[in-house]
């Protein structure tokens, strides 16, 4: 009984399925890193998920081992050349599909800023009737400018959101006839440089080129609204102060509200939202560790018991001199 149960163990009934088992696990593995490289050489262009990148890589592995069947007379699964062949299938497919939804993402259509307005606010939907001018005041307020920085910050360390300018708080659309007087050029194209230097100046550079701007003329047709479409950002947006203000600050989107979170909510805050920038390269851990080994070892004396007896030397001086 025993000699049998051992041949039945070393010469399985059915090995194809049993190798095809084991595969299976290595394959989705695989599928993983390639969608991992693709992903890394494609940021930026494309938003593909770690799940729909180990997908598609893995119906590329697929698509490239019947390939590789064809054309080769392998036994081997994981040879040399059925792996070579079915991971640049899976890179070629992986990129292709990229390319694909890049341009379905780069086209998708907004809705018009008429029927935005018409939403009402919300966390992720906010009214301001101008950017510049103060109506109540009826001059040039940089405290209007500050509101706006502070709401496209806000929606990029939240969820994103869409900023109308222009539009009063009852989804009026009355148009940045004030803001534009206040341009050399009163225009739509002068209003968003004016809009992405000012980014530029209190988010920096990178931040700036996050939003999305159009506009739209008014029902009457005599002057035009603005719409920022704000995404999440992929790294927390800092809204530096305004002149004659100390330090850098985090917005976030509370509600319908924007808030300024403190050091300790900011961090924390900064921790959940963005998990993947606080992991630390082992390199960078392994040279720091290094660092502060050798600083520790140079703050001690040279010679400990030197150091115990000059201590013990000193402390008899004085009580002699007592």
């Amino acid at each position: 009984m025993t000699t049998m149960e051992s041949t039945v163990i070393a010469n399985p009934a059915n090995p194809i399925l049993i190798w095809w088992v084991i595969a299976q696990p290595l394959l989705l593995l695989l599928s993983y890193l390639v969608g991992q490289v693709t992903r890394f050489l494609l940021r930026g262009r494309v938003s593909v998920s770690d799940a729909e990148a180990t997908l598609i890589a893995l119906i590329g592995l697929w698509l490239g081992l019947l390939l590789a069947g064809w054309i080769f007379d392998e036994g081997d699964l994981f040879s040399v050349k059925m792996l070579a062949t079915s991971c640049g299938v899976a890179v070629v497919v992986l990129v292709a599909t990229s390319a694909v939804l890049a341009r379905v993402q780069h086209r998708r259509t907004l809705l018009p800023i008429a029927e935005v307005a018409q939403m009402g606010e919300s966390d992720r939907l906010e009214f301001k009737s101008s950017a510049r001018w103060n109506l109540r005041t009826d001059k040039r307020d940089e405290a209007m400018e500050e509101i706006v920085a502070k709401t496209v910050a806000a929606f990029m360390n939240s969820a994103g959101g869409t900023l109308l300018l222009g539009v009063d708080d009852g989804g009026n659309l009355i148009g940045l006839g004030p803001d534009y007087a206040t341009l050399k050029q009163p225009d739509a194209d002068r209003f968003e440089l004016w809009l992405r230097g000012m980014w530029r100046t209190r988010m920096g550079t990178n931040a700036a080129a996050l939003p999305q701007v159009d506009f739209a003329p008014t029902p009457d047709g005599t002057a035009e609204v603005c719409r920022v479409t704000a995404p999440p950002s992929p790294l927390p947006v800092y809204l530096k102060p305004a002149k004659g203000r100390d330090g850098a600050a985090l917005w976030v989107r509370v509600g319908n509200s924007t808030r300024r979170l403190e050091i300790d909510d900011a961090v924390d805050y900064v921790m959940l939202r963005w998990p993947r920038i606080n992991h630390v390269a082992w390199p960078i851990r392994l040279g720091n560790f290094l660092l502060r080994r050798d600083q520790s070892r140079r703050a001690l004396p040279i010679n400990p018991a030197a150091a115990v007896t000059a201590a013990t030397g000193s402390r008899d001086d004085e009580g002699a001199g007592q």
